[in-house]
Protein backbone atom coordinates (compact mmCIF):
# COMPACT_ATOMS: atom_id res chain seq x y z
CA UNK A 1 0.00 0.00 0.00
CA UNK A 2 1.24 3.51 -0.70
CA UNK A 3 2.11 5.45 2.46
CA UNK A 4 0.66 9.00 2.22
CA UNK A 5 3.22 11.74 2.75
CA UNK A 6 3.22 15.04 4.63
CA UNK A 7 5.84 16.40 2.67
CA UNK A 8 7.36 16.55 -0.86
CA UNK A 9 10.96 16.62 -1.67
CA UNK A 10 11.55 17.69 -5.36
CA UNK A 11 15.10 17.50 -7.07
CA UNK A 12 18.81 15.66 -7.12
CA UNK A 13 18.30 11.49 -5.08
CA UNK A 14 21.50 10.05 -6.10
CA UNK A 15 25.01 8.28 -4.44
CA UNK A 16 27.21 10.74 -2.59
CA UNK A 17 31.37 9.38 -3.43
CA UNK A 18 32.45 11.63 -0.79
CA UNK A 19 36.27 11.45 0.05
CA UNK A 20 37.29 12.71 3.47
CA UNK A 21 40.96 13.53 4.83
CA UNK A 22 42.16 14.28 8.58
CA UNK A 23 44.61 17.23 6.73
CA UNK A 24 44.81 20.51 5.55
CA UNK A 25 44.29 20.10 1.29
CA UNK A 26 44.88 22.71 -1.62
CA UNK A 27 45.04 21.53 -4.94
CA UNK A 28 46.99 18.85 -6.21
CA UNK A 29 47.47 17.59 -2.56
CA UNK A 30 47.61 13.66 -2.30
CA UNK A 31 47.10 12.53 1.11
CA UNK A 32 45.28 9.37 3.24
CA UNK A 33 41.60 9.32 4.03
CA UNK A 34 38.30 7.71 3.61
CA UNK A 35 36.04 7.26 0.11
CA UNK A 36 32.47 6.43 1.30
CA UNK A 37 29.49 6.42 -0.85
CA UNK A 38 26.16 7.20 0.51
CA UNK A 39 22.95 8.53 -0.38
CA UNK A 40 22.63 12.02 -1.17
CA UNK A 41 21.77 14.75 -3.53
CA UNK A 42 19.99 17.63 -2.09
CA UNK A 43 16.37 16.12 -2.11
CA UNK A 44 17.64 13.26 -0.76
CA UNK A 45 19.82 14.87 1.97
CA UNK A 46 16.44 16.65 3.07
CA UNK A 47 14.19 14.16 2.97
CA UNK A 48 16.26 11.61 5.21
CA UNK A 49 16.67 14.24 7.81
CA UNK A 50 12.86 15.14 7.95
CA UNK A 51 12.04 11.16 8.25
CA UNK A 52 14.80 11.68 11.71
CA UNK A 53 12.33 14.57 12.87
CA UNK A 54 9.14 12.70 12.07
CA UNK A 55 7.92 13.64 9.18
CA UNK A 56 7.23 11.20 5.95
CA UNK A 57 8.34 12.55 2.87
CA UNK A 58 7.93 11.39 -0.72
CA UNK A 59 10.66 11.40 -3.28
CA UNK A 60 9.97 13.49 -6.59
CA UNK A 61 12.72 12.65 -9.31
CA UNK A 62 14.97 10.44 -11.38
CA UNK A 63 16.42 7.37 -10.50
CA UNK A 64 17.58 4.31 -13.18
CA UNK A 65 16.87 1.60 -14.21
CA UNK A 66 20.11 0.29 -12.78
CA UNK A 67 21.86 -1.47 -10.55
CA UNK A 68 22.71 1.79 -8.72
CA UNK A 69 19.30 3.16 -8.95
CA UNK A 70 17.68 -0.40 -7.26
CA UNK A 71 20.62 0.05 -4.68
CA UNK A 72 19.82 3.99 -4.31
CA UNK A 73 15.83 3.03 -3.86
CA UNK A 74 15.98 0.07 -1.53
CA UNK A 75 18.42 2.39 0.69
CA UNK A 76 15.61 5.32 0.95
CA UNK A 77 13.10 2.61 1.19
CA UNK A 78 15.02 1.37 4.31
CA UNK A 79 14.72 4.54 6.08
CA UNK A 80 11.57 5.23 5.64
CA UNK A 81 11.00 7.27 2.69
CA UNK A 82 8.83 7.33 -0.01
CA UNK A 83 9.76 5.98 -3.62
CA UNK A 84 6.57 4.66 -4.70
CA UNK A 85 6.42 8.34 -6.91
CA UNK A 86 10.04 8.49 -8.50
CA UNK A 87 10.39 8.79 -12.39
CA UNK A 88 12.70 5.14 -13.16
CA UNK A 89 14.00 5.92 -16.51
CA UNK A 90 15.10 2.92 -18.60
CA UNK A 91 17.90 5.09 -20.87
CA UNK A 92 19.08 7.57 -18.09
CA UNK A 93 21.49 6.29 -15.83
CA UNK A 94 21.20 7.13 -11.55
CA UNK A 95 22.80 9.97 -10.76
CA UNK A 96 26.46 10.89 -8.80
CA UNK A 97 27.86 13.42 -6.96
CA UNK A 98 31.60 13.47 -6.05
CA UNK A 99 33.16 15.25 -3.47
CA UNK A 100 36.79 16.12 -1.72
CA UNK A 101 36.98 17.41 1.88
CA UNK A 102 39.62 18.17 3.85
CA UNK A 103 40.36 19.84 7.72
CA UNK A 104 40.04 23.13 5.92
CA UNK A 105 36.73 22.59 4.28
CA UNK A 106 35.57 21.18 0.97
CA UNK A 107 38.03 21.24 -1.60
CA UNK A 108 35.77 20.39 -4.67
CA UNK A 109 33.12 18.92 -5.78
CA UNK A 110 31.83 17.83 -9.28
CA UNK A 111 27.56 17.29 -9.06
CA UNK A 112 26.71 14.59 -12.49
CA UNK A 113 22.78 15.76 -12.55
CA UNK A 114 22.63 15.27 -16.24
CA UNK A 115 19.94 12.44 -15.55
CA UNK A 116 17.45 14.50 -13.28
CA UNK A 117 18.13 17.52 -15.86
CA UNK A 118 17.21 15.31 -18.77
CA UNK A 119 14.08 14.07 -17.14
CA UNK A 120 12.50 17.62 -16.96
CA UNK A 121 8.86 17.39 -16.03
CA UNK A 122 8.79 13.89 -16.18
CA UNK A 123 9.51 13.95 -12.77
CA UNK A 124 6.24 15.94 -11.28
CA UNK A 125 3.85 13.95 -12.99
CA UNK A 126 2.24 12.27 -9.87
CA UNK A 127 1.35 15.69 -9.20
CA UNK A 128 -1.12 16.15 -12.48
CA UNK A 129 -2.51 12.36 -12.64
CA UNK A 130 -4.26 11.73 -9.23
CA UNK A 131 -1.45 9.97 -7.78
CA UNK A 132 0.02 12.71 -5.32
CA UNK A 133 -2.72 15.56 -6.64
CA UNK A 134 -4.21 16.45 -9.69
CA UNK A 135 -4.97 20.21 -10.93
CA UNK A 136 -8.13 20.55 -9.89
CA UNK A 137 -7.07 19.69 -6.70
CA UNK A 138 -3.27 20.65 -6.36
CA UNK A 139 -0.57 19.82 -3.56
CA UNK A 140 -1.50 21.77 -0.88
CA UNK A 141 1.28 20.83 1.92
CA UNK A 142 4.91 21.88 2.03
CA UNK A 143 7.38 21.25 -0.73
CA UNK A 144 11.23 21.40 -0.36
CA UNK A 145 12.36 21.71 -3.93
CA UNK A 146 15.86 21.85 -4.93
CA UNK A 147 17.90 24.20 -7.68
CA UNK A 148 19.12 20.70 -9.34
CA UNK A 149 15.94 21.30 -11.62
CA UNK A 150 16.52 22.99 -14.55
CA UNK A 151 15.90 26.64 -14.67
CA UNK A 152 13.65 26.01 -17.70
CA UNK A 153 11.55 23.97 -15.16
CA UNK A 154 12.04 26.07 -12.12
CA UNK A 155 10.17 28.92 -14.16
CA UNK A 156 7.58 26.12 -15.29
CA UNK A 157 7.25 25.78 -11.47
CA UNK A 158 7.15 29.35 -10.67
CA UNK A 159 3.62 29.75 -12.92
CA UNK A 160 2.86 26.24 -13.01
CA UNK A 161 -1.35 25.59 -11.14
CA UNK A 162 0.26 22.52 -10.06
CA UNK A 163 1.82 24.54 -7.16
CA UNK A 164 -0.66 27.01 -6.61
CA UNK A 165 -1.51 25.94 -2.95
CA UNK A 166 2.07 24.80 -2.30
CA UNK A 167 4.39 25.92 0.84
CA UNK A 168 7.25 25.65 -1.38
CA UNK A 169 11.13 25.59 0.53
CA UNK A 170 13.56 26.27 -2.04
CA UNK A 171 17.51 26.07 -1.97
CA UNK A 172 19.67 26.49 -4.83
CA UNK A 173 22.21 23.06 -4.63
CA UNK A 174 25.77 25.11 -5.17
CA UNK A 175 26.66 28.38 -5.17
CA UNK A 176 27.07 27.39 -9.57
CA UNK A 177 23.33 27.17 -9.23
CA UNK A 178 22.18 29.61 -7.15
CA UNK A 179 20.50 32.08 -9.81
CA UNK A 180 18.70 29.47 -11.35
CA UNK A 181 16.66 30.48 -8.54
CA UNK A 182 15.56 34.03 -9.46
CA UNK A 183 12.65 32.68 -11.36
CA UNK A 184 11.08 31.56 -7.77
CA UNK A 185 12.74 34.89 -6.21
CA UNK A 186 9.35 36.91 -6.18
CA UNK A 187 6.87 34.01 -5.66
CA UNK A 188 4.26 34.81 -3.34
CA UNK A 189 4.61 31.15 -0.73
CA UNK A 190 8.23 30.53 -1.63
CA UNK A 191 10.80 30.59 1.37
CA UNK A 192 14.47 30.57 0.02
CA UNK A 193 17.43 28.88 1.67
CA UNK A 194 20.37 30.05 0.82
CA UNK A 195 24.17 30.56 2.88
CA UNK A 196 26.05 34.11 1.90
CA UNK A 197 27.40 33.09 -1.26
CA UNK A 198 24.55 32.24 -2.84
CA UNK A 199 22.31 35.51 -1.35
CA UNK A 200 25.28 37.36 -3.19
CA UNK A 201 25.36 35.71 -6.37
CA UNK A 202 21.16 36.21 -6.43
CA UNK A 203 21.35 39.99 -5.79
CA UNK A 204 24.61 40.30 -7.79
CA UNK A 205 26.58 41.74 -4.80
CA UNK A 206 28.76 40.67 -1.89
CA UNK A 207 27.83 40.95 1.36
CA UNK A 208 29.32 40.99 5.49
CA UNK A 209 26.48 38.83 6.95
CA UNK A 210 23.81 36.89 6.70
CA UNK A 211 21.62 39.76 8.09
CA UNK A 212 22.78 42.10 5.45
CA UNK A 213 22.04 39.11 3.10
CA UNK A 214 18.38 38.95 4.14
CA UNK A 215 18.43 42.43 3.77
CA UNK A 216 19.00 42.22 0.48
CA UNK A 217 16.76 39.25 -0.79
CA UNK A 218 13.82 41.07 0.47
CA UNK A 219 14.73 44.15 -1.02
CA UNK A 220 15.13 42.22 -4.41
CA UNK A 221 11.50 40.90 -3.90
CA UNK A 222 11.84 37.46 -1.66
CA UNK A 223 8.85 36.69 0.31
CA UNK A 224 10.84 35.27 2.95
CA UNK A 225 14.35 33.72 3.16
CA UNK A 226 16.97 32.19 5.66
CA UNK A 227 20.53 32.88 4.74
CA UNK A 228 23.17 30.68 6.78
CA UNK A 229 26.93 31.82 7.40
CA UNK A 230 29.04 29.16 8.34
CA UNK A 231 29.40 29.52 11.82
CA UNK A 232 29.13 33.10 11.87
CA UNK A 233 25.18 33.36 11.95
CA UNK A 234 22.03 32.30 10.36
CA UNK A 235 19.14 35.09 9.75
CA UNK A 236 15.52 34.86 8.65
CA UNK A 237 13.71 37.44 6.91
CA UNK A 238 10.70 38.66 6.11
CA UNK A 239 9.23 41.79 4.21
CA UNK A 240 8.80 43.04 8.03
CA UNK A 241 11.62 41.92 10.07
CA UNK A 242 14.99 40.15 10.35
CA UNK A 243 15.82 37.70 13.45
CA UNK A 244 19.78 36.30 13.74
CA UNK A 245 21.33 33.60 15.65
CA UNK A 246 24.95 32.32 16.13
CA UNK A 247 25.19 28.52 15.49
CA UNK A 248 26.69 26.56 18.05
CA UNK A 249 30.33 26.23 18.28
CA UNK A 250 31.37 22.47 16.96
CA UNK A 251 34.82 21.07 15.82
CA UNK A 252 34.31 20.46 12.03
CA UNK A 253 34.25 16.89 10.75
CA UNK A 254 32.13 17.25 7.59
CA UNK A 255 30.62 19.70 5.36
CA UNK A 256 28.43 18.24 2.48
CA UNK A 257 24.93 18.29 3.30
CA UNK A 258 25.52 20.73 6.05
CA UNK A 259 22.91 23.11 4.26
CA UNK A 260 20.15 20.69 3.45
CA UNK A 261 20.67 19.89 7.14
CA UNK A 262 19.77 22.94 8.13
CA UNK A 263 16.95 23.24 5.62
CA UNK A 264 15.00 20.14 6.67
CA UNK A 265 15.35 20.63 10.69
CA UNK A 266 13.77 24.34 10.13
CA UNK A 267 10.90 22.77 8.03
CA UNK A 268 10.39 20.02 10.74
CA UNK A 269 10.35 22.68 13.55
CA UNK A 270 7.22 25.11 11.62
CA UNK A 271 5.90 21.72 11.03
CA UNK A 272 5.98 20.89 14.64
CA UNK A 273 4.32 24.60 15.61
CA UNK A 274 7.58 26.07 16.67
CA UNK A 275 7.55 29.32 16.88
CA UNK A 276 10.10 31.39 14.57
CA UNK A 277 13.11 31.58 17.17
CA UNK A 278 12.77 28.41 18.07
CA UNK A 279 12.42 27.11 15.11
CA UNK A 280 15.74 28.72 13.54
CA UNK A 281 17.84 27.92 17.17
CA UNK A 282 16.80 24.66 16.25
CA UNK A 283 17.80 24.19 12.63
CA UNK A 284 21.05 25.64 13.73
CA UNK A 285 21.72 23.26 16.33
CA UNK A 286 20.97 20.38 13.81
CA UNK A 287 23.31 21.67 11.10
CA UNK A 288 25.95 21.96 13.79
CA UNK A 289 25.77 18.12 15.08
CA UNK A 290 26.15 17.42 11.20
CA UNK A 291 28.89 18.96 10.80
CA UNK A 292 30.35 17.66 13.99
CA UNK A 293 29.89 13.99 12.92
CA UNK A 294 27.15 13.02 15.23
CA UNK A 295 24.76 12.13 13.19
CA UNK A 296 25.71 9.43 11.01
Amino acid sequence: MTQQPDILCIGSVLWDVIGRAPSHMRVGSDVPGRITRLPGGVAMNIAMTLRRFGMRPALLSNVGRDAEGDALIAAAQGMGLVCDHLYRSDDLPTDVYMAIEGANGLIAAIADAHSLEAAGDKILRPLANGALAMPAAPWAGPVALDGNLTAELLREIATSALFGKADLRVAPASPGKAERLLALLGHPSATLYVNLEEAGLLCQTTFASSAAAAAGLIARGARRVLVTDGSNSASEATGTDIITQTPPAVMVTRVTGAGDTFMAAHIASEAQGMARDAALARACQAAATYVSGEIP
